[in-house]
């Protein structure tokens, strides 16, 4: 194996957060920001590019660094390397309710593509870059415009989704249709498309949007119950109707002067 073999733990439920045991000598590499704690015998290294082999040159790791670049990532990554004689741990934790997913990247096929942001950490020797989507209907209409990320090697990787998480094997020639945003990562094999609603009326009235994408197997695809995207739209939709004063007309008001609001 090129990547590193860590092991882990996946700790809590909506709010999670994974822990990872590294041998001396042993690294993760993992998106700034997102470290939670760490034993005192971890190191922290930044490093210029994608989070693989650092030993590929200046134009390698500028190549990689590019590569992160376009799917809105930072330039830089953070290793951990346990500098210790003995076991050491260090906590990543997700960014907002939802679920860790572990990846095995070599039972996945070395090659898995997800949406962007998703990536969390991985053992140092995976590397995350782009995978661009060749047909200008995902393009323009997938949500995630022509670039996706792509997380590639042998080593475990770990990605978050939010909500609920559902974990689909579509047979060969098997097609499913999902919201844009709620697609979260499918390996390599499976073909990903967007759709137009049918129907004017289900297109302007039914509350969904104008596209879905729909992925055709075979392959494993996984589908969150609750995008960033969605979450943040309510957040702002509520904030921006004045809290309880939308909740329920007489009974909203009448909530308010029992809290003392008026």
């Amino acid at each position: 194996m090129n990547a590193h073999e860590i092991d882990y733990q996946i700790v809590g439920s909506e709010m999670q957060y994974v822990e990872i045991e590294l041998d001396p000598n042993e690294s993760v590499v993992a998106e700034a920001g997102s470290m939670m704690m760490m034993s005192a015998s971890i190191q922290m290294q930044t490093i210029f590019g994608d989070g693989s082999d650092q030993n590929k040159g200046f134009v390698g790791k500028l190549f990689g660094a590019g590569k992160r670049l376009l799917t809105g990532e930072s330039l830089f990554m953070t290793v951990f390397t346990n500098d210790g004689s003995s076991k050491e741990h260090v906590s990543f934790a997700s960014p907002y309710p939802g679920r860790i997913l572990p990846m095995d990247l070599s039972e996945l096929g070395g090659k898995l593509i997800c949406q962007k942001d998703s990536f969390l950490c991985a053992a140092k020797g995976v590397s995350v870059g782009i995978a661009f989507q060749r047909k200008l209907g995902v393009g323009f209409f997938g949500g995630e415009g022509f670039i996706m990320q792509k997380i590639e090697g042998d080593g475990l990787a770990f990605v978050h989704a939010g909500g609920a998480i559902c974990e689909r094997v579509l047979k060969p020639g098997e097609m499913l249709r999902v919201d844009t945003g709620c697609l979260v990562a499918m390996t390599q094999e499976v073909e990903y498309d967007i759709e137009m609603v049918k129907g004017i009326k289900s297109a302007v009235f039914g509350g969904e949007g104008l596209f879905f994408a729909t992925l055709r197997g075979p392959g494993r695809v996984w589908i969150q119950s609750l995008p960033f995207s969605r979450l943040a739209d309510r957040v702002l939709s509520a904030s921006r109707a004045g809290g309880r004063k939308e909740e329920g007309g007489i009974l909203g008001g009448l909530g308010n002067l029992l809290d003392g609001d008026k």
